[in-house]
Order: C-alpha cells, then structure tokens, then sequence
C-alpha cells in the first residue's frame, strides 16, 4: 500500500482523526504525509480491539498474546493485507477450527477431523447429531444458491432456515453457535440478522463449502507489532486522554478534550463507533441522528486464562473456536466463546492460554490473567441500510 500520490492541494490541512482503532490508526498514517494530523484515544494505548498482552510463560519467558482482533484472511481483506505488506509486518497461517460443547460434555463434537467430530462415541448413534450432519451438507447448498436470491431481501435467518426445514440440531447446535462465535452475538440477535447478507458472507469467507476455503492468518508476535508500526512510521501527533465533544462551524472544528482543553483544526475525522461519533458530535444534525443512531452493539467480557475448563470435556474435541455452554440457557443470553489462543497463534504448549468470551463459569481466579470489556456491532436491517447511506454524511460539515 503505497503513500498516496495525489496532486498537492493549495495547503496542508490541520486534521483530527478522532478514536486510534485500526480505522482511525490507517487514517492518520495515510493522512500525514501531507497534512498536520492529530490522533485523538481515549484509552492509554492506541490499536482498539486489536490488543496484545503480555503473560509470563511456564519458562520465565513472556508471551505475547491477543484478546482482540486474531485472525484475518487476503481473500476478504485486501487492504488490511497490503498494510501489512508495506508495514513488513510478518504474518503466520493459522488454524480455523470450530468445535460446540453443552451441558458440561454432555453434547460435544468438533469438527477439525473426522476424531473430533466422534470423539463423543455417541454421536455415531445418535439419529439427531446424523441429521445435523445432512443439514450442514444441504445448508452448504442451499445456502450458496440464496446468496445470489434478490427474493431473500427482508427476510431474516431464523425465518429462511424455518422455511427450508432446517432441523433443530442444525439450528441450535451448530449455525447458530457458530454465527454467534463469529459476531460475538446472542443465539437470537442471529436469528434476526438479514438471511442473504449472513449467507452472502459465509460464501465469501468458504463457509459454505468443505474444500477451497481461505487460509486465515495470525500477526506473527501479536497484533501490536501493526499498531507499533503505524505509530512509529505515522509521523502524526498521537494525545491519549479522550475527547468530550466535537463543536463544528464555517471556519473549522473544535475539538474539546475531557480534560477541557480546546484545539482547533481544519476539518475531522470521526474513526469511532457510531453511538460514540454520534454522542461526540454536540451539534449533530438531523441526518447524522437518524443514521448513527441505527447502529447498535453488544457489549463483551473476554477473560484471558489458562483454566481448561472452560474447553469442552473432551480434548479431542478442542478445537481453535469453542461455543461452550448450557443448552437451558436462553437465546438472549450474551454467546459464550473460548478461543484455545496456544493453538491459534502457534504459542508454547507448556502455558495453556485460553481467551473466554462472556465466561458461562468463572475460571480458576489463579489461572486469571486479565480481563477486557469490547463492543461490537449487530449487523441488523437497520445497520446494513444505515451503511448504504453513510457516503451521503462524508465530507459534510466539515466532517
């Protein structure tokens, strides 16, 4: 990704780039070559979800390891790929494996290899687990066909697997979990999510075939090595302690910090969540309610600990993704994940390193590392129509 080599504008502009996630990190590494750029996070340290910490291993030794943002793919990130290309940043293949466990090993299977899709030898005998497996073998079909189904537009998930008769044990135990596993969402925000655009997504990313999927990569040392990277080679000014409103007018923008401190900039650029860009701007008009008021998140607990567990029962079963939980537990309850972090990130075997989405169970407190608080997204009908008319906001209002 090379620096951008546009025809020089009259004058460098004086920009905020508001929140240092990944989108607000690239903004400002690509903005300052040709402009005076502010990096305004809230937080202590720069990257967002991408979050790397660091554990003393069984050798003394510290391990490097990530809670937030893991795994990627080329395919489907193309842009993030060439940043890591330009950065130098070295990058490792990975392991997507994906296994269900509920009721404390009562139903588990994972499905790496044909040893973990048994490793519950009750499985082989079980007419409802042999459904699931059809089911999955049909949804791969069927699902692949919808993607492309103008028919589907308005119709949820949990309404198109009704209507092809998608059995229970498909549903509940397998789609379901493994969708929530991904958006880190309840069983029931799932259900709603738009069909065709869940189904548009699994194709892209080879969910929906056995053979030919992409091959997921992990930052080699941890997300952190990117974030370290851009702030070195950014050549922004980075200020850490939060922003309490931005104030807009002909002239320019202000930007209030928490502390009350004011700066004055050209223009801004607001790489936050929408609710937070929406409670920042103190004079946000009435097609910047309407339409950063149509996203909504979830809010997450992630535990790093090295409490087995919290893995399914069986150790065949393990797999890199875990839904683990109980099947009495409500759709609406906040999904259950524990990431197995040693194999996802290639990490030494002798410290196991588990990160738990939203524990079902609290870990052994002695095995507790850290815990971290991240929001995330729910891709509903009123997200995805809201993002259809975010170009119509850019550049508006200075902003």
């Amino acid at each position: 990704m090379d620096r951008p080599k546009t025809r020089p504008l009259p004058r460098p502009l004086d920009i905020a780039v508001v929140g240092a996630g990944v989108a607000g990190l690239g903004c400002a590494w690509w903005l300052a070559r040709r402009h005076r750029v502010t990096l305004y996070e809230k937080e202590r340290r720069p990257g967002g979800h991408s979050c790397t910490l660091e554990v003393e291993g069984a050798d003394g030794r510290p391990i490097a390891v990530d809670i937030g943002f893991i795994v990627f793919n080329e395919p489907n990130y193309p842009l993030l790929t060439r940043l890591f290309r330009t950065l130098a940043i070295a990058t490792m293949p990975t392991d997507m494996s994906f296994a269900v466990s509920l009721d404390d090993g009562a139903f588990e299977y994972g499905g790496g290899d044909w040893g973990a899709l048994f490793a519950q030898k009750r499985n082989l005998v079980r007419p409802g687990f042999w459904r699931m497996c059809i089911d999955i073998l049909r949804f791969f079909r069927k699902g692949r066909a919808a993607a492309d189904d103008p028919t589907l537009d308005g119709l949820t998930l949990g309404e198109w697997l009704r209507r092809e008769r998608f059995g229970p044990a498909f549903v509940h135990r397998h789609i379901l979990p493994m969708a929530a596993a991904i958006w880190s969402a309840p069983l029931a925000e799932i259900a709603g999510y738009p069909a065709r655009s869940f189904l548009t997504f699994f194709r892209n990313h080879g969910l929906l075939q056995l053979e030919g999927r992409p091959q997921w990569r992990t930052v080699a040392g941890g997300s952190r090595r990117y974030v370290e990277a851009l702030v070195a080679d950014g050549g922004f000014r980075l200020r850490t302690g939060g922003v309490a409103a931005v104030l807009r007018d002909s002239d320019g923008v202000t930007v209030i910090g928490s502390d009350g401190s004011r700066a004055r900039h050209d223009i801004v650029v607001l790489a936050t969540h929408a609710d937070t860009s929406l409670r920042l701007l103190a004079d946000a008009d009435r097609d910047e309610l309407s339409l950063l008021s149509s996203f909504r998140y979830t809010s997450n607990t992630v535990v790093l600990h090295g409490d087995p567990a919290l893995m399914p029962k069986r150790r065949r079963v393990w797999s890199s993704w875990n839904y683990v939980g109980r099947s009495r537990d409500p759709a609406t309850r906040r999904v259950a994940v524990t990431y197995w972090m040693n194999r996802l990130q290639h990490l030494p075997a002798h410290t196991p390193l588990f990160a738990t989405v939203n524990p079902w169970r609290e870990p052994d407190p002695r095995l507790v590392h850290a815990v971290r608080t991240f929001d995330h997204p729910v891709f509903d009908f009123a997200a995805l129509a809201a993002q259809k008319r975010l170009p119509q906001l850019q550049g508006r209002r200075r902003t």
